[in-house]
């Protein structure tokens, strides 16, 4: 099989190795040398550098610069994403985004996200953060929760109505689905006890597929545990996914800690689906590679 180098849709890094404040359980975030070293393994080319803003994720936060700054310092590895909390410059419904939206688009950046502030997706707030970021043409990276507190993500209600609302709302807004709460949805199944899992078994059909059939602004994040396990709980599920949705699915991973190993798991899963034929030359190419370069309006040889 010809070898494809991949993009990372769904990455993090924090921007000095000296500095690396921890989680509650005495971890830190990758610095970019630890995830280049994760992309030789895995063979990707290049990352989409994703800001962290929102303080209900923890005391430590990636900013829209630092993620800038280091995507300078290795320019040959990573692409950026800016992002902005709707509770900025007021905390108004009415906060005029665009002109910051478009200041970091002049330097760079690809799109916005990773969105997780503790909002309802259509709070007027995100309603209007929404509506600049489909102006200025950026796509939207989102993290879901399923209620307010002891958490972080845009809060949704069980079959995902109010993102639907928003997706009908912003038609010209492509967001990326992302997050337990988001993929636990392709399987009709899901409850308000899984929702926030990684729910194991057979897929019935639910409510992902029914989305990206109605609304074509509506792209998949495979990135995470969440996204790995939506397909590998059902192989053949996912081939047929897959192979319907291959023009806005895109190939991510997440990598936070050195200690992750789940995306070497799914990076064998993808390969053999591809060996066995399950999913196309053409579609696995698609979702490593071809979504992201048209996403991000990118030239082949970027």
């Amino acid at each position: 099989m010809k070898t494809i180098k991949k993009i990372d849709i769904h990455a993090h890094a924090r921007p000095f190795e000296h500095i690396a404040p921890v989680y509650s359980r005495g971890e830190s975030f990758v610095c970019a040398r630890e995830l280049i070293d994760f992309y030789d393994k895995l063979n990707i080319e290049k990352g989409v550098l994703l800001p962290i803003t929102s303080p209900e994720y923890h005391s430590f936060l990636i900013t829209s610069a630092d993620c800038a700054h280091t995507a300078e310092k290795h320019p040959d590895r990573f692409f950026w994403f800016c992002s902005i909390d709707p509770r900025g410059c007021g905390n108004r419904p009415d906060a005029n985004f665009t002109p910051l939206l478009e200041y970091y688009k002049s330097l760079g950046a690809k799109g916005v996200g990773e969105l997780m502030p503790q909002l309802y997706f259509d709070d007027p707030l995100m309603d209007n953060l929404f509506y600049h970021c489909a102006a200025c043409d950026m796509p939207v990276t989102i993290d879901m929760g399923t209620r307010f507190g002891y958490s972080y993500g845009i809060v949704d209600d069980i079959g995902l109505p109010r993102l639907e609302k928003m997706l009908q709302k912003h038609k010209n807004l492509k967001i990326l689905g992302h997050s337990a709460p988001f993929w636990s949805e392709i399987s009709s199944d899901v409850t308000e006890e899984t929702r926030s899992s990684y729910p194991k078994g057979k897929v019935k059909e639910g409510r992902i597929a029914e989305l990206m059939r109605k609304y074509e602004n509506l792209y998949c994040d495979l990135s995470a545990t969440s996204g790995s396990n939506a397909m590998m709980r059902d192989p053949e599920y996912a081939a047929s996914f897959i192979e319907e949705f291959a023009d806005r699915i895109l190939y991510g991973c997440d990598i936070c800690q050195i200690f992750n190993t789940f995306q070497f798991d799914f990076d064998e899963f993808l390969t053999q689906m591809r060996a066995d034929g399950m999913i196309s030359e053409e579609n696995y190419y698609k979702i490593v590679r071809g979504n992201a370069i048209k996403l991000l309006k990118l030239d082949e040889a970027e």
